[in-house]
C-alpha cells in the first residue's frame, strides 16, 4: 500500500529488510557524509536515522518530536509510527526535511 504526499517521494517497503523505494537506477546523488559517486541505494540504517534527527532536533527533543508529532507526511502518523508500520527510514526522513526545514547538510 502506497501513502504519501501527491509528489509520491513516499514509498512503503514492500517488505520488512526488502528493497527500499527512493533513487532508481542512475541516481548518483551523494548522501550525506558519503563520498561523490557512490550510487543512493534507497536505504538508510535506522541509526543514520536517529543520528540525523539528534543532529537536527537535539538529543532530548528528537525522540519527543518522533513520539508526539502527528505529521501529514506520514499519512497522519507520527515518526514512531512510521517506522513501525514498516516505511523505510529514508522516506520517513525525507518527510521529516519536508516538513520541518531540515538545511540541506543534514539531508
Amino acid at each position: 500500500m502506497h501513502r504519501g504526499t501527491d509528489s509520491g517521494l513516499l514509498r512503503r517497503s514492500p517488505s520488512v529488510g526488502g528493497a527500499a523505494g527512493g533513487g532508481g537506477p542512475g541516481d548518483e546523488r551523494p548522501a550525506v557524509g558519503r563520498p561523490r559517486g557512490l550510487r543512493d541505494t534507497g536505504r538508510m540504517r535506522l541509526t543514520d536515522f536517529w543520528e540525523r534527527m539528534t543532529a537536527h532536533f537535539g538529543p532530548a527533543y528528537a525522540d519527543s518530536f518522533a513520539r508526539d508529532h502527528v505529521m501529514s507526511e506520514l499519512g497522519g502518523r507520527t515518526v514512531r509510527e512510521a517506522l513501525d508500520a514498516g516505511w523505510n527510514a529514508k522516506d520517513v526522513w525525507r518527510a521529516v526535511c519536508a516538513a520541518m526545514d531540515v538545511p540541506a547538510e543534514l539531508r
